[in-house]
């Protein structure tokens, strides 16, 4: 029977991801959303589901505060998307295809595009919609992942190029209540979205 070192098997872990990533053709722009998510851990942000009023367009709730659609926000942001804009345009023009669940009559700018599942209809409609799976070489650098957490709540968050040594599952750069971090929680939750959205 073969034994193998914990380096060995991340080495063979390694060689696997390289291939597999080179098959499934990562792009540049899934890479750079994911360095721009990586940089947002390097800010203290403490969680704040407030609703606040917000500049438009390319506006953002004050900079040490935030929610996990946030993360994502900024991140585009990084790029120069502004998914405060495209959301309210898309919805604008297309109101009855988003979600009805908080009795509005009309777009808001102030918070339409920091509610997951307006996230995941825009990613549906402008984005790829990736078949959910449970095998992690199938969430790519950039990738978004939306979680149901249970009792209505959703969740979303960037997959970044980082692997967890033991779990082998991309690390996740998300805010879930402890600020926009990098963790392994790619199935830690009922996995409801997986998008991959390159702006136009």
């Amino acid at each position: 029977m073969l034994h193998y070192t914990s380096s060995t098997i991340f080495a063979i872990l390694a060689i696997f991801l390289t291939l597999h990533t080179a098959g499934a053709q990562v792009s540049q722009a899934g890479i750079e959303l994911s360095y721009c998510a990586l940089e947002l851990t390097e800010e203290h942000v403490v969680y704040d589901p407030t609703y606040r009023s917000i500049d438009y367009p390319m506006g953002d709730v004050p900079s040490g505060t935030g929610v996990c659609t946030d993360v994502v926000i900024r991140a585009y942001r990084k790029m120069g998307v502004d998914l405060q804009q495209l959301v309210h345009q898309d919805m604008r023009a297309h109101f009855s295809v988003y979600p009805d669940r908080w009795g509005l009559k009309k777009p808001d700018t102030n918070i339409d595009h920091r509610r997951v599942p307006n996230l995941m209809t825009f990613f549906e409609r402008h984005g790829d919609s990736i078949e959910i799976s449970l095998y992690a070489l199938d969430y790519l650098p950039g990738d978004i992942v939306c979680w149901d957490l249970g009792e209505g709540i959703t969740h979303i968050g960037i997959v970044s190029d980082l692997y967890d040594h033991h779990s082998g599952n991309p690390l996740m750069i998300h805010n879930i209540g402890t600020g926009q971090v990098l963790a392994d929680c790619l199935f830690s939750y009922q996995i409801i979205g997986h998008y991959r959205y390159v702006a136009q």
